[in-house]
């Protein structure tokens, strides 16, 4: 087909590109890196966070590419107080977002969304990615698209995706017509019911349910493009080369986003190392980003702490309390509120201290019933 009979790109046809990521108060100036980064390909972008915590006062500087904050407390979820303690906070981001993604489409008349990891840089225009949505409903971006042959790849990445799931979830967009709509749908639910980090369990957050997604929805595309989602876990078969940070290209085509996959924890340097030597333009992309990260707080509010990390007494939650809590539903509906710990007599915290932590020892009998928080 000729160029100039290309089918015009959805935001000239007075679709917007709705962009959002999810986040606690501490991922904020990683959030604002993605969104001047997106603003910078795409300024009639419309990019939104949400925010599973309590906002600080914060700078123009932070918020000057955000369109919208939107908070938790703002998201169509019921029992909310439950909602929240059952999850671990990086479950917790990830939980809210297939309610995220009906919210920004039900409140602002959103036709297409794209969903970033706040630890993601886009570099170049999403152009193809709109045209693969005109084509099909669901974007999603594979870990690995080649097979690995050197075994501690193969231990690294193969084996990685099997634990962890097949695609990489730090990207998803969606063209929310009947077919992306039917899959949000889904795909929210089991994430408000089931999004736990539970590998023992065949659970990884929110992407192992995505494995099951081409096998049972309709319009899903799979890209195998190198230029997308380019991490340290697909580095041994994609090569950069160029100038950070917007000059790079992926096996000779321009680098569309990169995701910084483990960067707080250390993991993504170790496996930068190990796999991105023969590329040092990502070192130079990597040193650019910390610096960018800086320029918007990293250093004060990289060190906030989630308020959802606390009882209402200040007192740290464990995850021993949150895995009992909603694993039990006699739990949940005698504690409707479980981070309300100031009145004893009502109180999951004491209720755990008195019943689990300093509980007598008894004899270990089989099928024997857990107490009950009513006893």
């Amino acid at each position: 087909v000729a160029a100039d009979h290309v089918e015009p790109l959805c935001w000239r046809k007075g679709m917007p590109m709705h962009v959002f990521t999810s986040i606690t108060t501490n991922y904020l100036p990683k959030a604002a890196a993605l969104a001047h980064s997106v603003k910078r390909v795409h300024p009639e972008a419309i990019f939104h966070v949400v925010l599973s915590d309590d906002a600080p006062d914060l700078s123009p500087r932070v918020t000057g590419a955000f369109d919208s904050i939107i908070n938790i407390r703002e998201l169509p979820i019921e029992n909310l107080p439950r909602f929240i303690f059952r999850h671990r906070l990086v479950e917790l981001c990830t939980a809210v977002k297939g309610t995220a993604f009906q919210h920004i489409a039900d409140r602002f008349e959103a036709e297409r969304v794209y969903y970033f990891d706040p630890d993601i840089i886009v570099t170049s225009r999403l152009d193809d990615l709109e045209r693969a949505l005109d084509a099909g409903s669901v974007l999603l971006t594979p870990h690995s698209i080649e097979p690995e042959t050197d075994p501690m790849a193969v231990v690294d990445n193969e084996i990685c995706c099997l634990r962890n799931g097949v695609y990489n979830l730090g990207f998803l967009a969606v063209r929310m017509n009947r077919d992306g709509r039917r899959f949000i749908d889904w795909w929210a639910d089991r994430l408000r019911n089931y999004c736990y980090a539970e590998v023992e369990n065949g659970l990884f957050t929110d992407q192992r349910w995505v494995d099951l997604a081409p096998a049972i929805f309709d319009d899903i595309t799979i890209l195998r493009e190198p230029q997308y989602n380019v991490s340290t876990w697909n580095l041994t078969h994609r090569r950069a080369t160029g100038e950070a940070p917007y000059g790079i290209q992926i096996n000779g085509r321009p680098l569309v986003f990169y995701h910084f996959s483990g960067f707080d924890g250390g993991a993504q340097l170790v496996m930068l190392n190990r796999y991105g030597a023969h590329s040092p333009a990502l070192y130079d992309l990597r040193d650019w980003y910390i610096e960018r990260c800086e320029y918007f707080g990293q250093s004060t509010l990289g060190k906030i702490p989630c308020v959802y990390g606390r009882y209402n007494s200040g007192i740290k939650i464990e995850d021993a309390h949150r895995l009992l809590y909603r694993r039990r539903e006699d739990l949940l509906r005698h504690f409707p509120d479980p981070f309300d710990d100031l009145d004893p007599s009502w109180s999951y915290r004491h209720w755990y201290e008195t019943h689990i932590e300093n509980a007598p020892a008894e004899p270990v009998v089989d099928h024997a019933p857990p107490p009950s928080p009513v006893n």
